[in-house]
């Protein structure tokens, strides 16, 4: 019988080890590049889910779900959207099929010290301290690496910044980018013995794009790939403001995975229906498809307050007052009862909410019979109640 000893496999020209053995006990550690399941950190990452909708120029959350934007002092706001990756590009050859893109608007103001525009993605805290990660140790990496575009060639800065504890940032670069064509980048960065994640639900980890940062923000001293202490008035280097002042410059990302080790494997491609799923937990819409659908059964308390039961699809992320109530028009709305379909004149939802769902108040005016149930339901199909559980 032959046996070969080594401590490792290394491809041809490869920086990093395919195969490394553990001299000890014999165990070995091996980066592959597909078929590893559950290890995107990112939700969404494909952009394959919008339950609030295709487009929108309001900042926030307002399009693609669990990607946000944040921006301050610009003089026309830009629009948000989930476009559609084209055709025989890559990423599109690597089953990419939409993407987060923002367009422009005209900032005749020029670039102000205090403008900013960004676009951020958050974690949950128990999400990145269960991971795997050692996060407080140099020799434990995570990977972040993602597909993104701009029509203004330039260079781009980004961070990953935590929130519990001391804050830490770890700010890094695109690269100069080629007008109009996708790039992939990808940054391992190493633990850090300062670096601290709440085994709870709260806020642990943003990751965040700069497509402009005015310099009340950045500094030429910044140290890219390398964790520092928080600073809002230090976040990148000084920023190149051609993207921003570029009326209608389009900026778009996609393929967006954060994974535990320190090579950056294939993109985990997840179905519609798990993204969506994982989406819920921090969102949930429910729409009419036409009208007379039914959101909840309602009982009648009194003549003008009736109560109903909403359920949640998934465990949302908190409970109580940690999740906002929203809704289309009253008037997309009917609060049947024995032959009285009255307009809600107000919806609630109280502290009786829990994570799985929970009491939805629907009031009228003096229009229940007292005692008797009935249903909410639409009046024609744009009605939709939405539950917000965000970080």
């Amino acid at each position: 019988m032959s046996e070969i000893k080594v401590n490792s496999i290394k491809g041809v020209g490869a920086s990093a080890a395919a195969i490394t053995v553990n001299n000890t006990d014999g165990t070995c550690t091996a980066n592959i590049t597909n078929n590893l399941s559950n290890r995107n950190l990112i939700i969404n990452g494909a952009m394959q889910v919008a339950q609030r909708g295709t487009s929108s120029p309001n900042q926030g959350y307002s399009t693609v779900d669990r990607f946000k934007t944040v921006n301050s002092g610009l003089d026309e706001g830009p629009t948000r959207e989930q476009a559609d990756v084209a055709s025989g590009t890559t990423p599109y050859t690597l089953g990419f099929r939409k993407s987060f893109k923002t367009t422009n608007g005209n900032n005749t103001g020029g670039a102000g010290a205090a403008d900013y525009y960004i676009i951020r993605t958050i974690l949950e805290a128990q999400d990145i301290a269960n991971s795997g990660w050692n996060y407080t140790s140099s020799s434990s990496f995570i990977t972040l690496s993602f597909w993104v575009k701009s029509s203004v060639a330039q260079n781009f800065y980004g961070s990953v910044h935590t929130k519990d504890g001391t804050e830490y940032a770890y700010p890094f670069e695109t690269g100069t980018l080629t007008q109009d064509t996708w790039t992939k980048v990808t940054k391992t960065i190493s633990g850090n013995s300062n670096l601290t994640f709440n085994n709870d639900s709260g806020e642990g980890l943003r990751i965040n794009i700069f497509p402009f940062f005015g310099t009340d923000y950045t500094a030429s001293s910044v140290n890219l790939n390398q964790w520092a202490a928080y600073s809002i008035s230090t976040q990148t280097p000084d920023s190149t403001s051609t993207w921003y002042l570029t009326n209608d410059a389009t900026f778009e990302i996609t393929g967006v995975q954060l994974e535990v080790g320190s090579v950056a494997t294939d993109f985990e491609h997840r179905s519609f229906g798990q993204e969506l799923a994982l989406c819920q937990r921090y969102f949930y819409k429910e729409m009419s498809s036409e009208a007379f659908t039914i959101f909840a059964n309602i009982a009648a308390y009194t003549t003008s307050n009736g109560y109903g039961r909403v359920d949640f699809p998934v465990t949302m992320r908190t409970d109580g007052s940690g999740i906002s109530l929203g809704y289309s028009a009253l008037s997309d709305f009917q609060a049947l009862i024995n032959a009285s379909v009255p307009t809600p004149t107000q919806f609630l939802t109280s502290d009786r909410v829990s994570s799985t769902g929970g009491q939805l108040f629907v009031k009228t005016n003096s229009a229940y019979t007292q005692g008797h149930g009935g249903v909410l339901r639409s009046a024609n199909n744009n009605a939709f109640l939405s539950f917000d559980a965000e970080l």
